[in-house]
């Protein structure tokens, strides 16, 4: 069917087979949907003729259709990239107009497909959404599948199930994502050491129409080697074939207004939007320039209202035109903040009433954003979608946006019946689940659909508390910002009474501990590019403090946030220092696979990363303590 690498792919009776150079064939089964009360297993299929194309992210897209019953053809799409051994696949499903989707048992019923793990021995699954309280964040965890799991028939997240014989080691992964051990999709094991991905809950409603029901997308590839040898080409994968859109994939540095915005409220006593004006923006561009930032983002406070999304001009009185030309002329980034609220007087909340987010039949009240006009939270599984799109393509039109940080979007609660998530014939609970499961593959839909107008942006997911979906879904089409401040002094049982100036954030000063806390999430990067994971790093003055933190950020988190304006010029000289030798090397960084030595916050903390194809990047030692120390390079 499809020739790539020596890899082939055909199409059998019992399913496609999956054949890589010298390796044992791996046979994933067709999917099993309930159709109308009946589960539709899909054999001895006969395929049209493949229909191809190129993608811009030079992945092949191969298309291949056959009839399974009356009235419902099923489509299996296979993405094959250029230089990868891993496979993107989804199915379609085209059906009668009758057809209906049913869970006749009261749950879901479809069966992703199975495949053998009989002759691999050691079996791994990767967890990407534990939320780590003692860190406040999402972090990547490898756990051991033992032989007492298959035998007790468990089922387990993922959303990676890695599997080897020491000398082939296979990935199967789908694209989601939800905070563990909330699974919306699971890979069920048998005493057989047959795995089946199926779903959970969420995948469909009772009733949804089987005409252009599309499933997930699906990763299956294998490698000659170890664990490590997959995890380093599922990672590559990741950083230059998943996304269609490359622009997030690009290790740029960010700036964000935020921790100056938090430190006028908890520092100086004043309002978050004190110093959101013009004249201080400006001031912080040129700062911010003059560090080597890249992408200049403004937090909350720029806008009117919500919803609209229209400039507020007592701040901004030209509409941000002179910052742009600002950041134009020293070959900077735009970036804004948004959220999926609509202001209660937005022209765009008065078009969208019925879009509004809603349980049990009562509206969600507005609520007060950040200093500006109350708001609704609007259901982002409704037609809203698209209006949300175009207010942010229109941004981009308008005044050269194109980066858009998403904050506060949760990924629970709306049961509405009159969305696209269950109609009135449907139970809450129902609805609930089928909210949460589409509202991360409706946020990277929106991403697509911009993109695909203006492909030079980038929407970065702002997972910085729990219960937000962190998965493959999102970075199939944008990125993450991981990390605000980290725990809050309630998290590690201070006292109130004695937070600072009541500020609830523990790491909000310049030091060590701070980063010790944010590169807990290193773990990552052996799967996932950690660049596609911001955290933001503190400038202020004290050489230690500014070394510390700009070799922290050069591990991919890339983020620096605070007050620019009161960095002296021996600081902003070191930074610009530092981040001038980065620049030379940080597609390399990007681009290697991680090696560390060494406990976070220990003595020593070595991160060796080193491109294997090129051998430029860096390596970084930090120490809590004075001494003599010895490394020696890897790669």
């Amino acid at each position: 069917m499809k020739q790539n690498l020596q890899m082939t792919l055909d199409a059998g009776a019992n399913g496609w087979i999956y054949r890589g150079a010298k390796q044992t064939p791996i046979t994933l089964t067709w999917p099993v949907f309930e159709i109308d009360g009946s589960p539709t297993a899909f054999t001895g299929l006969q395929w049209s003729a493949p229909t191809e194309t190129t993608l811009v992210n030079e992945c092949v897209e191969t298309r291949l259709t056959s009839r399974v019953a009356e009235g419902i053809d099923l489509t299996l799409v296979l993405r094959v990239a250029p230089d990868s051994p891993i496979v993107r696949f989804r199915y379609e499903l085209s059906a009668r107009p009758d057809a209906k989707m049913t869970r006749s048992q009261g749950v879901d019923a479809i069966t992703y497909g199975s495949l053998s793990l009989a002759d691999y021995p050691m079996v791994t699954e990767i967890r990407l959404s534990e939320f780590v309280k003692l860190h406040h964040s999402y972090e990547l965890n490898e756990v051991p599948v033992a032989e007492r799991d298959f035998e007790n028939r468990q089922q387990i997240m993922g959303p990676i199930l890695a599997a080897s014989t020491g000398a082939q080691t296979l990935a199967l992964a789908y694209e989601h994502g939800s905070m563990w051990p909330d699974a919306f999709l699971a890979f069920e094991l048998a005493p057989d050491r047959q795995v089946a991905l199926k779903a959970v809950h969420g995948n469909t409603f009772e009733g949804e129409p089987a005409d252009c029901f599309a499933t997930v997308w699906f990763l299956l590839g294998a490698v000659t080697g170890t664990l490590d040898d997959l995890a380093a080409t599922f990672r590559h994968f990741l950083l230059t074939r998943q996304a269609l859109n490359q622009e997030s994939r690009k290790p740029y540095i960010f700036y964000n207004t935020w921790n100056h915005q938090e430190r006028n409220k908890y520092w100086n006593g004043k309002p978050y939007h004190t110093e959101m004006n013009q004249e201080r923006m400006l001031q912080e561009i040129e700062a911010a320039h003059k560090m080597g930032i890249d992408v200049f983002v403004i937090d909350t406070g720029w806008f009117r209202r919500t919803g609209d999304w229209q400039v507020n001009l007592e701040r901004f009185p030209d509409g941000l035109k002179s910052l742009k030309q600002t950041l134009d002329k020293n070959g900077m980034k735009l970036g804004l903040w948004f959220d999926n609220s609509a202001g209660v007087a937005s022209d765009v909340l008065q078009r969208h009433m019925d879009c509004r987010c809603s349980t049990d039949g009562e509206v969600w009240h507005p609520e007060t954003i950040w200093e500006t006009e109350p708001a609704h939270r609007m259901c982002l599984v409704s037609r809203y979608w698209e209006a949300f799109a175009d207010e942010l393509i229109g941004l981009h039109k308008a005044i050269g946006v194109s980066y858009f940080k998403w904050d506060a979007i949760g990924q629970y609660g709306c049961t509405d019946p009159n969305h696209f998530h269950g109609s009135k014939a449907n139970s809450k609970q129902e609805r609930a689940d089928s909210y949460a499961f589409q509202l991360p593959l409706f946020m990277a839909k929106i991403v697509e659909k911009i993109s695909r107008t203006c492909p030079e942006i980038i929407v970065d997911f702002d997972v910085t508390e729990s219960h937000r979906s962190l998965g493959l879904a999102f970075l199939s089409a944008g990125k993450f910002f991981l990390i605000n401040n980290g725990p809050y002094c309630g998290t590690y049982d201070i006292p109130e009474a004695v937070w600072p100036n009541g500020n609830p954030n523990l790491f909000f000063n310049p030091g060590p501990a701070r980063t010790w806390v944010c590169r807990q999430p290193l773990t990552f990067d052996k799967w996932v590019p950690m660049n596609l994971f911001l955290t933001h790093y503190f400038p202020d003055d004290g050489v230690n403090n500014q070394v510390n933190c700009a070799a922290s950020l050069i591990l991919g988190q890339n983020g620096i946030w605070g007050d620019l304006l009161s960095v002296k010029a021996e600081g902003v000289a070191t930074l610009r220092t530092l981040l001038d030798h980065y620049k030379r090397v940080r597609d390399d960084i990007a681009a290697a696979p991680p090696l560390r030595r060494g406990l976070i916050g220990g003595t020593s903390e070595i991160h060796e990363k080193i491109n294997p194809s090129t051998g430029r990047g860096a390596v970084v030692l930090f120490t809590t303590n004075p001494g003599t120390y010895h490394y020696v390079t890897e790669r």
